[in-house]
């Protein structure tokens, strides 16, 4: 039987950054679910690149990205929104980084939401929050088989004030926040995978050491065994495992394995 699949990113959330922040939720969950804190995502370790290693399973040499311009690659590639849509299954996503919107190619989403990440700091942390009552409503409504939600204030923050600081942390607290409101409210039948794209250090990030290539990876629900570690868990990982979870066949390029 196959299961549904909600996916959420937290742009630039470290996994030191999970057990530093002040809220407990993310780090207790990891104790009930499927993890690794010590996953690698791909070179260059920018959001854009990052993303299409992630929804395509290859690395940047095949999928072509390697700024947050969008390039469509010359080999195309399904990804998870069209490999959902190809067999008859509702994919969604709501994002608030407009350069998201090419990670899946039209007609393959049933739900699409945008909204910019306000300037100032607190509003932009509210907004997450109402993002995420949004996502909520509408799986209760729609039931998707694959929800992708995108929490990018992390990083914004981070460009402007630095990671590891009191509003890097505010952030990241916020976004476990909202995690913990969706995880805790959804529907029986979903299984959740939580990840980031990248870290970073100092204001930025694209750098090929651990502070900027090392992301947490969270799979919880019924597929995942308590308390297990991921071995050598990679970004190109997730993908696989989504479409595991919903009964479908990987795209024949992916380069990723099933974590399960």
């Amino acid at each position: 039987m196959s299961s549904k699949v909600i996916l959420i990113l937290v742009d630039g959330m470290r996994p030191d950054g999970i057990l530093e922040c002040g809220h407990p939720y993310l780090s207790a969950l990891r104790q009930k679910s499927s993890y690794s804190f010590s996953a690698s995502t791909i070179m260059p370790s920018v959001t854009l690149p990052c993303h299409t290693s992630l929804f395509f399973s290859v690395n940047a040499d095949r999928h072509g990205i390697t700024t947050n311009t969008w390039m469509p690659p010359v080999r195309p590639i399904e990804g998870i929104c069209e490999i959902v849509s190809k067999f008859g299954k509702k994919a969604a996503m709501v994002y608030n980084w407009e350069e998201l919107r090419d990670l899946s190619r039209p007609g393959s989403l049933a739900f699409s939401h945008y909204e910019r990440i306000p300037h100032d700091h607190q509003t932009a942390l509210e907004n997450e929050q109402i993002m995420t009552d949004l996502t909520l409503s509408y799986i209760k409504k729609e039931n998707p088989d694959f929800l992708f939600l995108y929490l990018g204030y992390v990083d914004a923050a981070v460009h402007n004030f630095g990671w590891m600081t009191p509003n890097y942390f505010a952030a990241v607290a916020n976004a476990s926040s909202c995690i913990e409101k969706l995880v805790t409210s959804l529907p029986e039948g979903y299984e959740v995978i939580i990840t980031a794209d990248h870290g970073g250090h100092d204001r930025g990030h694209g750098a090929d050491i651990p502070e900027d290539m090392t992301i947490p990876i969270i799979g919880h629900g019924p597929s995942f065994t308590e308390a297990h570690e991921f071995s050598s868990a990679n970004i190109k990982d997730i993908a696989p495992t989504i479409t595991h979870l919903l009964g479908l066949p990987n795209a024949p390029e992916w380069e990723g394995k099933c974590l399960i």
